[in-house]
This record gives structure tokens, sequence and C-alpha cells, in this order.
């Protein structure tokens, strides 16, 4: 694996790096998560572009210390724009022998290795599964290693506060933090800040990490382990105000967004799942916007309350990973049939079954077009980055509320989890996207439920018990009209047909493939959510050394741009990589006939830049 190494420029005391690619590892309980967060916060306090992959054990109570049991957050930073975490860490910070085996095979030649020394005793490395000391064996000498004793120095720094032992064993990981603050030239104000924002009720554990952050930050400076700190610069981004922001986070603002834009109280019912679960935390705390949080009892409750919230007037909105979104399939369907709006939020995992719940694949495209019984089109919407997901969500509400219709939004576990910067967007140029409700009758017999707009095929949208509006919706078929229930095979048909039509006619509502062409390129590569960074920077790369290649990433996935047939057809050669075994390359190939290469990946991880710069140049020389 190829893993680019930062550019250096030695300016001062710190010697300039354009980007660093860094890795916390360590036991599900050394609290890398919260690390990796806060080395993240600051950065983009800092005004570096970054990328981050958290990495999260897929059991939840893996035996500590094993391999089985290693979490990680990667983070990437640079001066200058990115688009996916890092290939691999050029740093890697591991707290015990697991967190080294289970990521040493990422690191390239000349990378550096810092390791909490105190945690490789004989039953450390027993549990994760070495013969011999890798620090002594001679595996290692291809890197740069540096022998910390985090542990120890912690349990020192905090001897004269009293604390208790675990406490202070516990802090080892702000130790960790102050060393790479240090190493990086991050400012220490913000971290002591929040560490005595987050621990203002638990003094022992606020001085305990107050003391392990100063003594690693003070290590870095007088061990003389190191010959110089390293500074990567803000990074030049377009004008505006940014935030740092995860994909849960942002999917639930642009639902918020939406509701506004729609004039809608929202509804959000979801069941606990991973990685979903975020976004109903998040919603949760914004009841000041008209927001309606349940926690259901199971998926399928779930899915109801939201076609009962969707009956009743309101934006309705389910959200679910895999797994949830096979058991909301029958709700799903009745709201086909009653022509309801809806949202379905799918952050995808890979799967099948409960496979491996906190690992990221792309493997339900066609449950998401096909996973229902009889003829049940829904729209489907994918977003390509964390950030993106705001605006992802915004239209699958806008396409919900317009045609009233279930919508699904398709995310996965590396965008929901993954930070990157994000610029917060001009509310005022968010589109109105309010629907009148219906408050007369529209026939000469009354109100008739299924007589449409003519333009959208839209049904009204009635809110039970307005005066002179009572009506009939429900799973059995109605009559095209009136919704009186209908058994006529003709009327059936004409119904299946004009769901199908009124789904087709979003093609004309919706952008036409947005296509980076390059003069001379004969290789389109063509893509859906989340490889879009990996893809882009692939084909930056592929630039970068002269030869020429073509990208174009969908959004819509049901229906297609309009015009994707026409862009496919121009390129001899078109390659599809997904993380899956080959969903949407198979649906192109059969919709428009074109000999579209599958390149798959299903390892629970997203593809590398590197992945993608060798595929391309493989496919534009064959």
């Amino acid at each position: 694996m190829s893993i680019e190494t930062p550019a250096v420029a030695t300016k001062g005391d710190a010697a300039k790096l354009d980007r660093v690619v860094i890795r916390f590892a360590g036991d599900s309980g050394d609290g890398m998560q919260l690390v990796g967060d806060r080395f993240t916060e600051l950065s983009a306090a800092f005004g570096n572009d970054l990328a981050t992959l958290p990495n999260y054990p897929a059991e939840i109570r893996a035996p500590a210390g094993t391999v089985a049991g290693v979490s990680s957050f990667q983070v990437h930073i640079s001066d200058h724009d990115i688009v996916t975490p890092g290939d691999g860490p050029n740093v890697l910070v591991a707290m015990n022998p697991a967190a080294l085996k289970a990521n040493l095979s990422d690191l390239s030649p000349g990378s550096t290795v810092i390791v909490n020394v105190d945690g490789f005793g004989e039953r450390d490395l027993d549990k994760a599964g070495y013969l011999d000391n890798p620090l002594h064996d001679g595996s290692l000498a291809a890197f740069t290693v540096y022998e910390v004793p985090m542990t120890s120095i912690t349990i020192e720094a905090t001897r004269d506060l009293q604390v208790k032992p675990r406490v202070a064993e516990r802090s080892k990981n702000f130790f960790a933090l102050g060393l790479i603050c240090w190493m990086y030239t991050r400012p220490v104000k913000p971290i002591v800040e929040w560490i005595e924002a987050k621990y203002a009720k638990k003094e022992q554990v606020r001085e305990a990490n107050l003391a392990a952050f100063r003594a690693g930050r003070n290590f870095g400076e007088t061990a003389e382990l190191f010959d110089h700190p390293y500074e990567v610069e803000p990074a030049s981004l377009p004008p505006g105000t940014y935030t740092n922001i995860v994909g849960n986070a942002a999917v639930a603002y642009g639902l918020i967004a939406g509701a506004q834009q729609a004039k809608l109280q929202m509804v959000y019912a979801s069941y606990p799942i991973t990685p979903a679960s975020d976004i109903l935390h998040e919603l949760s705390k914004h009841k000041n916007f008209g927001v309606r949080t349940m926690q259901a009892e199971d998926e399928i409750a779930a899915a109801a309350i939201a076609v009962g919230a969707a009956f009743s007037g309101a934006l309705a909105v389910t959200g679910t990973s895999g797994p949830g979104l096979d058991l909301k399939a029958e709700a799903i369907g009745l709201a086909v049939s009653l022509e309801l709006p809806m949202v379905i939020v799918d952050v995808q995992r890979a799967g099948p079954s409960t496979g491996m719940p906190t690992k990221t694949e792309q493997t339900d495209l066609l449950l998401a077009l096909y996973g229902r019984h009889g003829e049940s089109p829904v729209p489907v919407v994918a977003a390509t980055s964390s950030s993106d997901c705001f605006a992802a969500a915004f239209e699958a509400v806008r396409l919900a509320v317009k045609y009233r219709t279930p919508v699904i939004l398709l995310t996965d576990g590396y965008l929901a989890n993954g930070a990157e910067p994000w610029r917060l967007p001009d509310l005022s140029a968010l589109p109105d996207i309010s629907v009148p409700f219906a408050t007369e009758a529209n026939h000469d017999n009354g109100f008739w439920p299924y007589l449409r707009d003519p333009t959208t095929l839209a049904r009204p949208w009635a809110i039970p018990g307005t005066p002179g509006l009572m009506h009939r919706i429900g799973g059995i078929e109605k009559e095209d009209g009136s919704g009186n229930i209908s058994y006529q095979p003709e009327n059936h048909e004409r119904m299946v047909h004009l769901r199908q039509a009124k789904v087709d006619g979003i093609a004309a509502d919706i952008p036409g493939v947005e296509l980076d062409h390059q003069d001379g390129a004969e290789l389109l590569v063509i893509g859906w959510g989340s490889t879009w960074g990996a893809i882009k920077a692939g084909v930056r790369r592929v630039r970068a050394g002269g030869e020429a290649v073509a990208h174009a990433h969908l959004r819509h996935l049901n229906p297609f741009p309009a015009d994707l047939g026409d862009v496919l057809a121009r390129y001899p050669k078109v390659l599809c990589p997904e993380m899956n075994l080959g969903q949407l390359a198979m649906l192109l190939r059969g919709r428009y006939l074109v000999d579209v290469r599958s390149y798959t990946k299903v390892r629970g991880v997203p593809f590398r830049a590197a992945e993608m710069e060798a595929r391309m140049l493989e496919e534009i020389r064959r």
C-alpha cells in the first residue's frame, strides 16, 4: 500500500508539514474516540482542513487487550483541500500491543509509532497474540518508534492529587493527547477549558485529566526524544463561517431545515441501532424547532408511528440501518399506497444479519430500490460526504413533501461518524418547500383523496378532522380519484402505473449529471455515496500523473438523472467503484446497456485513494 509522505519544510523551531495523518489506537476503554474528537475539534478551530475515520470494535464487550477490542480514531489534517481521512497513518499512537497489531499493516515504512511501553507487559502481549515483544524483536525496524511510559508518568503526575489509582490510570489518554498536541503545535487553552467544563462535577477526574494532559505536553518538550515539533498551517478554504460536523448531525440539521422550510412540525421515530442512533440523540435536543422525537419499542413500531405522523400532517421521519430497513418494509409499502410524505434514513452498515455493526458498507442500494413486496417505487437519495448529509437530507424532505411519497436517504457508517469542516449554509437561500393542505372539497361528490396534480401527480394532503374533507385511504387498493376500495384489475394496473410515473417524473425536477470531465478522457469513473472522497482523490492523483479521467457521482439513485444515459454513452470505458458486490453497476448495465466494469470492496472500511488510483490506471491502460 502506498501512503503519501507529507511535505516538510523547516521554519524556526517547528518543521512545516502540508498534511499529516494521525491515528490514536487502544482498547475500547482507553478513550481513543474522546481524544481523537478533541484533537479534531482543536484542528478545526485552528483552521485546518480535515477528515476523520473513527473505527469501533464490532463486539459490544470484546475482551480487553485483544485485537477484537481495539478502538481507533484517525484524523487527517492539512493546509489545503482534502477529501479523505488518509490511506493510512503517518503517526500511530498505540496504547497496548493489540492496538499495535491491529493497525501495523496500515503503516508505510518510515511512519512514526508512539507506544505506551507500560502497556507491553507479558500478559498484554499474550492477550494480543504476540509470542515475542515487537519492541525488541526487530519487527518494527522499518518505523521510527518512540517508547513512552504513558501510564507510569500519568500516575506520577497525579500522585499529589490523591485521586484513585484507577482514575489516574484512565487519564493516560489525555497524556497521549498532550504529547500529540505538543508535536503538532496545537494550542493548550481550548483543551484545558473543555476538560474543566466537561468534568466540572467530577473533581478527581477533572484534575487527573488536566495533570495528564500537561504531563504529556511537558514530556514532549523536555524528554529530548523528538528533534522538533511540527506545524500544519491553516487551510485556504472558501470564505464563510465553518464548524466541524459529523454526518449524523448533518442529517439531523438537514431534516430540521427541511421541516422549517416546509413549515411543518417534524416527528422522528426510531429504535436504537448502530450507527444511526445519534440522529435521534441530536434531534431530541431541538424541540424549539417543533421537533418531536420518539424512541419506539421496535423498528416496525417506529415506521408505523411515522406513517401515522404523516397522516396527521407532520413531516414524518424514521431512521435506521440495514436490519431495521428490512423490518420497516411493510410500513414503507403502506406509505406508498397512502401516498404520504415520509423520509426514511438508512445509515448503512456491514451485513447481512447483524454482520459487523460498527463497520461501513454500501450494500443496501438494491434493498432501498426493491426491498418491498408489490410494485412500490420510492425515490432514493444518497449523501456523498459527512457535510453533504445536510443537503441530501434537505433534498429528501423536498421530494417527499412535493410528491407525497416516502423517500429513502442513504448514508453509511463512514459518513455518519466521520467529521469534516462544514461551511454553514445561507438559510435565507434555502427554497420554500411548503405545501398547502387541502381545505376545501375538490369534487362534486365532496373530497376525493386521489385527484392528482397534473404536473407532479401528487395527491392532495388533507389533515384528518378538516371539516368537509372526510376521506378514506389505506393499504387495500383504492379507486383512482375517489379513494373507494377497488378490486378492478384495470384500476389496479392504472394505480401501479401512476405511482411509478410519479416517481419517474422526478427526473425532470433534479439536476443533470454533475460531470467532472477532462479533455481526452476515455474512462469515466462513476460512483454514489461515500466513495466520492476516495474517487475524487484517486482522480486527482491520476491527473497529476499525466493521465486523463472523468468522474461523475450520483446523488439521485431513483430516478436517475435524465441525461445519465447520454453521459455514459460518451465514454468507451466506465468504472463503478462500490462498497458492495456491484449493485449500481448492475443497474447501469441493465438500464443503459453499457459495459460498466465493477470495482468492489466489502471489508468494512472505505476505499483508499491509492487503491482508486491503481485501478483507474489499470482501466486506462487496458
